[in-house]
């Protein structure tokens, strides 16, 4: 007679999910877990990087990990396995039982175990594992784990439990009639698992990462084995250890030496991740939509000056106020007093999609490639609200957290290529988009202004669009007003 497999007790696998839009594959960056690691449900268990942005993935039930199946490094398709995990305790598959009678006992040994002290022969094992059997026929029962084993609630990532799932598998354990009972294993420790992620709360954690401390390095003496802002402090404290001097036996002299690898002429670097994706987009942009590209110089020394006058006032304290926070605002009023260039094109059911409010997008240059994230509804902000998402928008850009959907459903952007000390550039849509805004260097330059030349400050910005949406005049009146708004700023007020 066939019984059912138990679900509870089967290997589960979790696949790559798409965790943006449209996504067909990712690169798995790093692994917090390893295999014999307990995991729980919503651990993140590993980082993936997409087409879009670098991703933490949590794992959606409880288990033991049996397998990972693929390296750091490797880019995995959609729908693909990428880890399995058995049932709790049972990340090794169980070595084959004792026999049921014991060996016959040496001399030295007693004929027969007396039965109380059973229990303490019996040695730590692992979940999963059997145990060797006394020289009577009874079976040894599995430790119980602890509950006071638990990970705290609250951690990003689960603890570990008993101090026998510490990844490694013990030696195989003589039976039970051939040597004295061993004393009682010590309480186990709780200790993180083999490869997993030290444990500390995101502040620590950023601290961590601005003065440079590598976490893995740090003992923990927070409670169940949390990593303390006292801890970093106190890593950075203490003084680096001396490297140990090994004296390496002389080497016999090399034949003719081979060229070195860092002589080569070339080197390939594969086209993955964000840099795929943007050159994908790109291409698509610029064969898909007609761009037109149109060019103003600007003296703007009224905003620089508004600019130092806001750094200073109570409203935007603690708040990140330079030349693109009042930029972004003028292209916001211009697109209030010019909706029509707020569209997109609908190839498919040939339709113009008329959009009654902006996500503004902000290209941001990261390690891993050029992003454009954008602030949702930024046209309902305020300026010290507007100011407040473009400061999140940058520090998450620049810590590689931004999330796929920061970066989906913008309708208009702006690229600051000035902060590279550029004038100017024709810049190419983000696809979807009608438009993007350039904004070149601002230069002290002599500009004729109240009839004499005068040392003001002066940028040039550039308005891409896509033609089939937006006609020269639409533009010019788009550009026009960015520019006159940065020329008097008080317009702000009397246009809003």
């Amino acid at each position: 007679m066939t019984t059912m497999t138990d679900t509870a007790s089967a290997v589960r696998e979790f696949k790559m999910p798409d965790v943006g839009e449209g996504l067909t594959e990712a690169e798995i960056l790093k692994w917090y877990v390893a295999p014999g690691d307990t995991v729980t449900d919503g651990q993140v268990v590993c980082e993936v990087e997409t087409a879009k942005a670098a991703v933490e993935l949590p794992i959606p039930f409880d288990g033991t990990v049996t397998e990972l199946r693929f390296a750091e490094g490797a880019t995995v398709d959609v729908g693909q396995v990428i880890i399995t995990v058995g049932p709790a305790g049972g990340a090794a598959p169980a070595p084959e039982a004792a026999p049921e009678t014991a060996p016959a006992a040496p001399e030295t040994t007693p004929a027969a175990p007396e039965e109380p002290e059973a229990p303490k022969g019996r040695q730590p094992v692992l979940v999963g594992y059997g145990v060797s059997e006394s020289s009577t026929k009874r079976r040894a029962r599995k430790p119980v784990p602890s509950q006071g084993d638990e990970p705290p609630a609250g951690t990003y990532y689960a603890a570990a439990v008993q101090g026998e799932l510490n990844g490694h598998a013990p030696a195989p354990q003589a039976p039970a009639a051939q040597a004295p009972a061993p004393a009682a294993p010590a309480a186990p420790q709780v200790a993180a698992p083999t490869g997993a992620r030290p444990l500390a709360k995101p502040p620590v954690r950023k601290l961590a990462k601005d003065l440079g401390v590598d976490l893995a390095t740090i003992t923990p003496t927070g409670p169940d084995g949390i990593i303390t802002r006292e801890d970093v402090h106190a890593a950075v404290a203490a003084p680096a250890p001396a490297p140990e001097v090994v004296t390496a036996p002389a080497a016999p002299a090399p034949a003719a030496a081979p060229v070195a690898a860092g002589d080569a002429r070339e080197t390939r670097i594969p086209i993955k991740g964000v840099r795929k994706a943007t050159a994908q987009a790109m291409v698509h942009s610029a064969f898909t939509a007609p761009h037109v590209t149109e060019f103003v110089t600007v003296d703007v020394t009224r905003t620089m000056k508004l600019v130092e006058e806001l750094k200073q006032d109570r409203a935007f304290e603690g708040l990140r106020v330079n030349p693109l926070l009042l930029i972004s605002k003028a292209l916001l009023l211009a697109i209030r007093r010019n909706p029509d260039v707020n569209a997109a094109w609908d190839e498919p059911n040939q339709e113009i999609v008329q959009k009654h409010y902006v996500n503004l997008g902000i290209a941001a240059a990261t390690p891993r490639g050029l992003i454009v994230p954008n602030i949702k509804d930024a046209h309902a902000k305020t300026l010290p609200e507007l100011a407040a998402s473009l400061g999140e928008l940058v520090t998450t850009a620049r810590e590689g957290k931004t999330s796929p959907g920061a970066m989906q459903g913008g309708t208009v952007t702006i690229t600051n290529i000035g902060v590279f000390g550029i004038d100017t550039g024709t810049p190419i849509l983000n696809p979807g988009e009608s438009a993007i805004l350039a904004v070149g260097a601002i230069k002290l330059q002599p500009w004729v202004h109240k009839g004499k030349v005068k040392p003001r400050q002066v940028t040039t910005l550039a308005l891409s669009f896509d033609h089939r949406l937006v006609d020269g005049e639409l533009g010019s009146k788009v550009l026009g007003d960015v520019a006159a708004i940065l020329e008097q700023p008080k317009r702000l007020m009397t246009w809003a």
